[in-house]
């Protein structure tokens, strides 16, 4: 594996950026990932990540986050896996995020992580100590034959649902990423209501979505060519109906947007982002004061 120079680990984010589920930093520990998602944005050449399905390791990166961390006066919570799934199938020996989880924990931040991967509940025993945690499991589908067709290298989504509900049953705060949602192919009312009702069946306490898919520069040529392989025919429906839009929505947008809510109102799943943000911190807020009694 390559291993890359770092000057720096951890990112303050600009000021609207809090707003992605209350995150204040952000950090990436792996450049790269393997997961091989047909759909994934970061593969965008604005991102400058050259050979995105190779995964890259940081240079001196566990000391060079000791420091940053050490330095900061202010705490607050730390987003991990916005760019890259900081759980890839290296993760499991090299133990870099599970170092940088103990770190956290030991300087009192918190921590926001995106994954799709059932690896993250071997990290339970140090996420159960933080204070401001939620986990977020990208699921896009409730098929897993499907979800091996758009995920390739990933865990399949029953895998996730099961490390899920290994997760809530400790008492971390953990839902779904249902994002993105893509055109023709996921965008399904029975989708819709199954990821819905599996998440609720698996301990999530909320599901967020974006309803529609992000298309720009070189990812819209790679996802079309994998288009072309998976579902022929399915390329020209996109170049039909979206042409070079960034933003490519779901069908039927009113109706299924208003089937998610009722299906999450059913549930009591959380789906608005400040609904999240404000419940994952005052949950968070209720068992330290439970601590300090």
């Amino acid at each position: 594996m390559q291993v890359i120079k770092a000057k720096s680990i951890l990112q303050k984010v600009g000021e609207h950026s809090n707003q992605w589920f209350g995150i204040d930093y952000n950090i990436n520990l792996y450049k790269g990932c393997s997961h091989g998602c047909i759909y994934c944005d970061s593969r965008s050449s604005c991102y400058q990540i050259d050979h995105f399905d190779e995964v890259r390791i940081k240079e001196n990166e566990i000391a060079i986050l000791n420091k940053e961390l050490q330095s900061k006066k202010k705490k607050g919570v730390v987003g991990i896996g916005a760019m890259s799934d900081t759980y890839n199938p290296f993760e499991k020996n090299l133990e870099i995020t599970r170092q940088a989880l103990k770190l956290l924990q030991f300087y009192h931040f918190g921590v926001s992580i995106d994954t799709k991967s059932d690896l993250v509940a071997r990290d339970i025993d140090i996420l159960k100590q933080m204070k401001n945690v939620i986990i977020k499991f990208t699921i896009t589908t409730a098929d897993d034959e499907l979800c091996k067709k758009i995920e390739p290298h990933v865990c399949a989504s029953s895998a996730r649902f099961k490390a899920m509900k290994a997760l809530s049953d400790e008492g971390i705060f953990t839902g779904v990423l249902f994002t993105p949602i893509l055109p023709f192919i996921t965008d399904q009312e029975d989708n819709i209501r199954n990821v819905i009702r599996l998440s609720y069946e698996h301990g999530a306490k909320f599901i967020y979505s974006m309803f529609g898919v992000t298309l720009r520069e070189n990812q819209r040529d790679y996802y079309y060519s994998q288009l072309d392989q998976l579902f022929p025919g399915l390329k020209e429906k996109y170049q039909q109906f979206f042409g070079n839009s960034y933003m490519c929505g779901i069908r039927n947008y009113s109706h299924l947007k208003r089937i998610f809510i009722q299906e999450c109102q059913k549930y009591g799943l959380l789906y608005k982002m400040e609904d999240i943000i404000a419940a994952y911190k005052e949950e968070n807020e209720q068992i330290q004061l439970t601590f300090d009694l």
